[in-house]
Parts: C-alpha cells; structure tokens; sequence
C-alpha cells in the first residue's frame, strides 16, 4: 500500500483551492475552519496550520502577510477575533436603543448575541468597555454608559439609603393607603426606581449605607410599632387572663375563640392567642385551648365539655 507523503513545498497553492476547501469543510461541519482545525481532508497531506503559515509567509505562490482567519474575513465574512472591528460609544448606544425598543429592556452583559450586529455580543461589548481596546479606552462598563447617557439605573451604583428616608416612604405608603408596606408592595411612590422588596434586602444584607441585620418588618415594629408577623412576642397564660378578665368586665362575657381583636393588644386577636394555645406557639406549651384554660383558672362553664360528659 502506497504510503500517503505531504506535497513538496514547491507545490503551488491558489487562494481560490485554499477557499474551496474552506468552503467544504463549513458544509461538512457547519464551522469555518482555523489554524486547529488539523488536516484538510480534501488536500493531500494538508493542514489548516501549513495553510495558514504559508498565507504569512508568502510561501507557495501565496501573497505574503495574509493568514487562514483574514483570508475568511475578507473573502466569506467570517469574523476574525485578531482584528475586530473598532467601536465608539454612539454606535454601542445605538445598539441599546434598538435592543430597548424591541425588548422593552436595557441591554446587560448576559443579555447575549446583538442582533443589529452580526457576530458581537453584549458580553463583548462589555469586555471592550471595562479592559480597553478597539477604540475604546477601558475602565468603563455597559451599565455606566447607560446610566450616563440614557438615565438608566445602575444596580452596581445605587444611591444610599438612610433609616429616615425608608421611614418617610413608609409613612406616606401608610398615609395613602391604610397600611404598612411589606416587601412585596411593589414599587415606591415618590421613588419609582426602588421598591421594597430592594429596600428589604438592603436592610438585612447592610448594602447601600445601611449596617445590615434587620428588615422592613422588623424596622418599622421598632419605629412605627407595627406587629412584625414574623417575630412576634411570646405569650403566657398569665397575660391572656389578665386580657380575659378585662374583656369580660367591660362586656360581661368571657372571650372565645372568634371574639375578635383584643382592645389591650394592639395587633392581638383571641383567634391567634386560641391557635397558640392549641398548637404550641410562642413560648406556649401547647395542648390546650382558650376555653379550657378560661374553665381551669376563671371556673368558666366550657360548653363543649359539658355536652361531651352529658352524652357520656
């Protein structure tokens, strides 16, 4: 069998030859080929490398100071990484708008393949902007171009916050709408860019000026007295008597279970006090309901026994 030898190095090359293997090899494969590209099936004994060094060298009939990834760029198109080309802060602000007009959002970095420019990408675009090079003199990013010269806002710079000011916008929510915020109020009037969901998160993260380790639930119990569902004060059978007995002399009752909120707790219902009771909730041990401890400490008749030992 006749052992397969690379041509001589006098053997003349063509550009056209070197295009119609490339040409193959993106049929083939659906990629163009580069330096890495090893062998070229249809030329005996080629490689992409031998290609590309003798497209630099002039060797072989070749025009010196080409390569295998400037030929493709000048002759198919395909982008070529070495030499891309230049960019300038109105064209990548173009190309915001456009993506902000057909998305309804600003560009990021993830925001993948631009389409109004065939092969960059918002992550290139990105790394242009923060390290330099093809026109541009680095130190920048997408988000600082777009916060300066679109007003758009920029999650890596926001403005701090103070206690005070979060207080206000909870005032006003509060003033406006009959409640306190919570995090998922959505955005805040007065301040359209924040919302308190972020504000949340600053607040217990210490991002933003803030020392970090509290809430919006629990900032506004401290401030505004406001009951914080998730912390709230334990119980004890002692208090909800002192409450009991206070709700029968001023109704003449004994409280039940759907007796509404209670007048000396602000925040308090006899609902809640009865499932803490019962399930063991906040510092109670559990077990027990309203009606028994009102019938084991007050002597109060506690109906559903009663009707339980009659059918006995």
């Amino acid at each position: 069998m006749r052992r397969r030898t690379r041509p001589k190095r006098f053997t003349e090359l063509s550009l056209g030859k070197i295009l119609g293997w490339a040409d193959s090899y993106h049929t083939r494969t659906g990629r163009w080929p580069n330096v890495n590209s090893g062998r070229i099936s249809e030329g005996l004994g080629e490689s992409w490398q031998s290609v590309d060094l003798d497209l630099r060298l002039g060797l072989r009939g070749l025009p010196r100071g080409s390569s295998l990834a400037r030929l493709l760029a000048e002759k198919r198109g395909v982008r070529n990484i070495k030499a891309l080309p230049q960019l300038t802060i109105q064209q990548i602000l173009d190309w915001s708008d456009a993506h902000h007009k057909r998305t309804g959002k600003w560009p990021k970095r993830g925001s993948g393949a631009i389409r109004e420019a065939r092969g960059e990408t918002w992550m290139g675009i990105e790394g242009a902007l923060f390290h330099g090079g093809r026109g541009l003199p680095g130190g920048s990013s997408l988000s600082v171009v777009l916060a300066q010269q679109r007003r758009v806002r920029n999650h890596m710079r926001l403005a701090r916050l103070t206690v005070r000011q979060i207080l206000a916008w909870a005032d006003a929510h509060h003033s406006r709408c009959g409640c306190w915020p919570r995090s998922n109020s959505g955005s805040i009037q007065g301040a359209p860019e924040e919302t308190w969901l972020a504000v949340d998160v600053a607040l217990e993260q210490g991002n933003r000026g803030l020392p970090g380790g509290s809430s919006l639930p629990r900032l506004l119990a401290e401030h505004r007295r406001v009951r914080n569902p998730g912390n709230l004060p334990h119980l004890t059978e002692e208090g909800i008597l002192v409450w009991a007995d206070a709700f029968h002399a001023r109704t003449g009752r004994w409280p039940i279970a759907r007796s509404g909120t209670i007048a000396e707790a602000p925040g308090e219902t006899w609902m809640r006090v009865a499932t803490a009771l019962r399930e063991g909730l906040r510092g109670l041990r559990g077990g027990t309901s309203l009606a028994l401890l009102l019938e084991k400490k007050r002597g109060v008749r506690n109906r559903l026994h009663s009707s339980v030992r009659m059918r006995s």
